[in-house]
């Protein structure tokens, strides 16, 4: 019955859209109405995916189709249905056309803060480090001609340290280039708006040591520590401690100070160095 009503759909064009995948019906020649029809019917992932093509295709030039989609993209059962990660909707934001109405990119707002949901709630002092030199600027899948993503290192590492924020807004961000960078979040911001604030600074070098001198400055009592980093740590004299890392001497400070203290170092980029080798304490 499908494959019949998929024929007589193509021979007649008239009524409902046939219940087929829809890259079947996307070489025909669809009007915006047909377009609206693709969207109601498509799965979450196929939705978020295709929003400048129903731009496009004028599926938003009415406002209930707006509503329709904005609706499906906040869905929270559907979201959760989708296993949608964090970091497809940052993508999914970033690549919108300028033209898209706000009520769509408002939903995908809504739809981070649900898949965030999951991050989880950590006990004690935590401190994020996001990296936001020069070298993090690059696309998070390297360059690729036009696969390249539009999605920068940066972008994943604020958008990590915005989402352990929402969940943990006690913790404590330090972004870092060859120097510590003082940025204010606010906690109750959206995840979008944090993650926009941290990938909107820095460049220069790299010392992913920066933000452990810091904190063994000021004597901080310390829990768990999350570096997030391309791991390119340009600006520190990896030979000058005995072989040793800068981050690796200043963890080791820390460590006295505050013995049960963790390390969690999220390494975006495939490089073969690392800045610390895992150890009890220290995760890459």
């Amino acid at each position: 019955p499908i494959t019949r009503a998929f024929e007589d759909y193509k021979q007649s064009r008239e009524g409902e859209l046939p219940n087929v995948p829809f890259q079947m019906l996307t070489a025909l020649d669809l009007n915006s109405g047909d377009w609206a029809q693709i969207a109601h019917n498509g799965s979450w992932q196929q939705v978020r995916q295709n929003l400048n093509t129903f731009l496009r295709h004028e599926v938003f030039a009415k406002s209930k189709n707006i509503k329709m989609v904005a609706e499906k993209l906040r869905d929270e059962t559907a979201i959760a249905r989708a296993r949608v990660l964090p970091y497809q909707l940052l993508t999914a934001y970033q690549a919108t056309s300028n033209q898209m109405p706000s009520e769509i990119r408002e939903a995908l707002q809504d739809a981070m803060e649900t898949a965030v949901q999951n991050v989880p709630v950590i006990q004690g002092k935590v401190v994020v480090c996001p990296d936001v030199s020069g070298s993090m600027h690059s696309p998070a899948t390297g360059y690729r001609g036009s696969a390249s993503t539009k999605t920068r290192c940066i972008d994943i590492a604020a958008l990590v340290s915005a989402a352990m924020l929402r969940t943990n807004p006690q913790a404590r961000v330090i972004p870092f280039e060859q120097i510590t960078v003082n940025v204010k979040l606010n906690p109750r911001d959206s995840i979008m708006t944090n993650a926009e604030k941290l990938a909107n600074v820095g460049g220069g070098g790299t010392a992913c040591s920066a933000p452990l001198a810091m904190l063994n400055r000021e004597k901080a009592d310390v829990d768990l520590v999350v570096i997030v980093s391309d791991n390119e740590s340009w600006a520190d004299d990896s030979q000058r401690w005995g072989g040793k890392t800068s981050l690796m001497k200043e963890w080791n400070i820390l460590k006295q100070r505050c013995p049960e203290a963790k390390l969690v170092c999220l390494d975006i980029q495939p490089y073969t160095t690392a800045q610390a080798r895992n150890r009890q304490d220290i995760l890459n």
